[in-house]
């Protein structure tokens, strides 16, 4: 707000709200200058734009109004804008100069058409050339903001003036125009370099800074042109502090672009950036110091920069501690070694009276402490966690977990730390933040594994939030039965049943059944609890109580074994819920029951929007892939055509594999279906030639390369009319549940016919016609279905071990772990379990865990190792279970192949 305006305040209308009321417990309510101020008041309000003799002050109060109504999402009609417009437009004849001000920032927020711009752009036009600076400056940015290209070239001549003009105020209003008509009019404000770099060398600092910007957003698609503009602003002719920052981003820009493309990894003015850690503006070292710890520089470059941070960790003021600890945290995440040397400067701040630093200070130094300092560590942050925000405790309960991962031998100092908060008060997201590092260190370190459980179970005897207890009887149904004495746990696991919601109560009532299966000495008296749970008031735990019981004591069949309960009880629901619940809203009423078996246990990733070619419509019997229910649609489709009837039940279904390029002639993908003995490939055409009709179409598919096919028939496209996609089907016979590869050519066959596009006649006569497309794949991934499990240790466990095969392959030279990784999950086609997928940034070794169904419905699961074995030298280790030991061969086989 302008500050001419801050005397207009004091008006009893608009100054009351400002006022502090006093209620009866003395507690101070402020109020919103704009409380209470209605669009039509306002509106009304407006008309004293109108008066012949106009009232600066009273005008400006109702700008203001409209001004706080836009802001906050209030919308104008179409008419109601227009009329706010052209009562404004009359106090240009005001010689006011706050009310002129107002009047700029309304012509902004109105964006008025471009028939209306027109009325104002005189008036504009005339400021801009005014012998008030003022007016000058603001008419600029508001020209700029509400006219086109046609008008631009107009105003173009005095736009370059103002750029290099005297008054530092105009020509930064000039160049911050030119910055946003950039991204509309970027050739006309391309034409504006010559006076943009005078600009940039003008000792007014904000002028440098705005120039400095708009010469390299001019420039950026240029790298040569970027590299000299830094080669020559290096040498020292930037004095402003702002445009010096700009510099050093654009620098650092240029070393990394240039670094990836040298062999030898120079680094061109990174002299300049540790020149800048000596200059005498402190945000000038700060951004130098940031961004020589981005960079992937030597601990003796780095090691001035960390010197200059340290420095300012003692500043007295606020902002510049708190910046340089937020970067010395980000540098303690890849390199802690180098942040040591601050530790005690880091110490000093945990008691900082700003909250934001103080945690900063505290998670730096979980990740830089070593092993003798972790319990010093844990007193401090005891005193410190009382006094911050849930967010910040969140933040230092997972550098905790961080660091028990670290030292492994202190888990039982930080155990009892997070045992400690689970006591306190504390947000959903606190607790639950608590529990999974809780849930995270009983996975990674066995010897707290009982010391865990015994925390979570005292924490769920006063829980209040029913998903976390859920969590924690899940857990303890799993890894409780496998401890020493599993009977301690039972009393917490009971007194949920009885103390509990019923949510609660059917988790404990599934992890007492878990108990009486793995532990043969408290069957019994399992079996009392679960009776008593047959008395429930609520069904869903009547009905678990009366399965399990029936389930432990053998009257309901699920298998011959043991292994065939455990597998019920402990075994991973394969069945994606979105696939389950889109069969069942397919599924129509009829004799047969609903079968899951049929359902698609494939997990798909959903794309956020795939962009179509032109003429590749959807078909309207090809459901996308990206559909939950397309296996199931594909099914009945093809389960509909007499010639594959007979394949039995569908395995997979591709996504569909482009053929062609975007916008040729004729579009073609295909999706390839997979049988136990079978494979259907259905090419789904597209002709994009409104000129032409073709008929009788078949895709020849020559099969040379593909020994193990043998091609048993097709069903070929009668007509293919312009944009109307069709399907081509054929199909071949392969060796039953084996996973055979090859590659197959593919060529277009049809009649064309030439069409009318005004009437739609067809020609009688046709011309015989071909059209190549690409090779198509069938690689060993097409036979493996993407299956998660929810607990992929339990599954591993439940496997067979002596279907087990390890061995080791060194994947030679590679860019990073992360590209190792998934080029060997796409090798497979398995699906990535408890995001092991995701490679930590400079990590040296990596384990990633995979399930799927292998055809013939095998199921797989597989644990890789990956590790760096030289400097870019990759060696994985595989270790694949699966339900058939000729299968974990197989994968061996493939990825030795791949």
């Amino acid at each position: 707000m302008p500050r001419s305006l801050a005397g207009d305040l004091t008006d009893p209308e608009m100054a009351q709200p400002y006022m502090k009321k006093d209620d009866d417990d003395d507690e101070e309510i402020e109020y919103s200058p704009f409380f209470g101020i209605e669009k039509g008041a306002v509106l009304q309000e407006a008309r004293a734009f109108h008066d012949p003799q106009l009232d600066a002050r009273r005008c400006s109060q109702v700008i203001t109004k409209l001004l706080y109504l836009l802001n906050q999402g209030e919308t104008f009609t179409k008419v109601e804008a227009t009329e706010v417009f052209f009562a404004v437009t009359k106090l240009f004849q005001s010689k006011d100069a706050g009310l002129r001000r107002l009047v700029y920032l309304m012509i902004k927020e109105l964006s008025p058409s471009s028939d209306e711009v027109i009325i104002v752009t005189s008036s504009l036009m005339k400021d801009m050339n005014s012998k008030t600076d003022m007016y000058r400056a603001n008419a600029i940015r508001v020209l700029c903001r509400i006219i086109d290209g046609t008008l631009l070239t107009q105003i173009e001549r005095y736009l370059k003036q103002a750029i290099v003009d005297k008054n530092p105020v105009v020509a930064s209003a000039a160049l911050v125009s030119g910055i946003h008509l950039l991204q509309a009019n970027p050739e006309i404000v391309k034409r504006w370099s010559k006076e943009v770099q005078e600009a940039v060398q003008s000792r007014a600092a904000l002028v440098q800074f705005h120039g400095l910007c708009l010469l390299h957003q001019i420039r950026q698609n240029d790298r040569l042109a970027v590299s000299k503009m830094v080669s020559g602003l290096t040498k020292g002719s930037v004095r402003s502090p702002l445009a010096q920052c700009l510099l050093i981003r654009y620098t650092s820009q240029v070393i990394r672009e240039s670094s990836m493309n040298t062999q030898n990894g120079d680094r061109p003015f990174f002299d300049y950036l540790e020149s800048c850690l000596r200059h005498k503006s402190e945000m000038v070292i700060l951004e130098a110091a940031r961004k020589i710890a981005e960079m992937d520089v030597t601990s003796r470059e780095l090691a001035p920069a960390i010197t200059v941070l340290q420095l300012f960790l003692t500043s007295s003021k606020p902002v510049l501690r708190f910046a340089a600890v937020r970067t010395l945290n980000k540098v303690a995440m890849t390199r802690p070694l180098a942040v040591t040397n601050c530790n005690v400067d880091l110490e000093s701040l945990v008691s900082d009276q700003n909250r934001s630093i103080a945690t900063l200070a505290i998670t730096t130094l979980l990740k830089t402490g070593n092993e003798s300092s972790v319990d010093r560590l844990m007193k401090q942050i005891t005193n410190f966690m009382s006094d911050i925000a849930d967010e910040f405790k969140i933040v230092v309960v997972e550098a905790i977990r961080a660091l028990c991962l670290k030292f492994p031998l202190k888990y039982r100092s930080m155990m009892n730390f997070l045992s400690n908060s689970l006591r306190e008060e504390g947000s959903f997201e606190y607790k639950k933040a608590i529990v999974d590092s809780i849930v995270t260190l009983i996975s990674e370190i066995p010897d707290a594994k009982e010391t865990g459980l015994l925390y979570l179970c005292e924490f769920i005897e006063d829980c209040e939030f029913t998903y976390l207890s859920s969590q924690i009887l899940h857990l303890l149904g799993n890894e409780g039965p496998r401890t020493s004495d599993p009977s301690r746990y039972i009393r917490y696991i009971y007194n949920r049943v009885i103390l509990e919601n019923a949510n609660v109560r059917a988790s404990a009532v599934s992890t007492l059944a878990k108990f009486g299966a793995l532990v043969d000495t408290l069957k019994p008296r399992i079996f009392v609890l679960l009776r008593r749970c047959l008395f429930d008031t609520d069904d869903e735990v009547r009905d678990r109580a009366t399965l399990y019981l029936q389930t432990l004591d053998g009257e309901v069949a699920l298998g011959n074994t043991e292994k065939d309960v455990n597998e019920f009880l402990f075994g991973s629901f394969d069945v994606p819920l979105a696939n389950l619940e889109a069969s069942l809203r397919t599924y129509e009423p009829s004799e047969e029951p609903f079968d899951i078996s049929f359902v698609s246990r494939e997990v798909k990733p959903q794309p956020l929007q795939e962009k179509k070619g032109p003429g590749k419509k959807q078909l309207a019997g090809a459901p996308s892939p990206a559909t939950v229910s397309a296996v199931d649609a594909y099914q009945k489709m093809l389960s509909s055509i007499p010639e594959f009837s007979g394949f039995g039940r569908l395995f997979k279904s591709s996504e569909s594999v482009e053929l062609t390029e975007a916008e040729t002639e004729y579009s073609v993908n295909v999706v390839k279906h997979i049988y136990k003995g079978h494979i259907v490939l259905q090419y789904n055409c597209t002709n994009t030639i409104p000129e032409q009709l073709l008929e009788n179409v078949i895709v020849y598919v020559d099969a040379t390369d593909a020994e193990e096919f043998s091609e048993v028939c097709s069903k070929h496209l009668r007509s293919l009319p312009y944009d109307s996609p069709g399907q081509i089907f054929v199909a071949f016979e392969k060796p039953e549940n084996v996973p055979a590869t090859g590659k197959f050519s593919n060529v277009l066959k049809f009649i064309v016919k030439e069409v009318d596009t005004s009437t739609g006649e067809v020609d009688e006569d046709g011309v015989e016609d071909e059209y190549h497309i690409e090779d198509l794949e069938i690689v060993s991934a097409d036979y493996m279905l993407r299956v998660a499990v929810s607990n992929f240790r339990n599954a591993w466990e439940n496997m067979d071990p002596e279907s087990e095969r390890v061995d080791e392959y060194g994947l030679g030279v590679r860019e990073s772990l992360a590209e190792a990784v998934s080029a060997v999950i796409s090798i497979l086609g398995m699906q990535p379990c408890e995001g092991t997928e995701v490679v930590p940034k400079n990590a040296r070794s990596h384990t990633c865990l995979l399930s799927g169904v292998f055809i013939g419905d095998v199921k797989v699961l597989v644990r890789l190792s990956f590790g760096l074995s030289g400097p870019k030298e990759v060696a994985m280790k595989l270790a694949v279970r699966s339900d058939d030991p000729e299968v974990s061969d197989k994968i061996h086989e493939i990825v030795a192949s791949g």
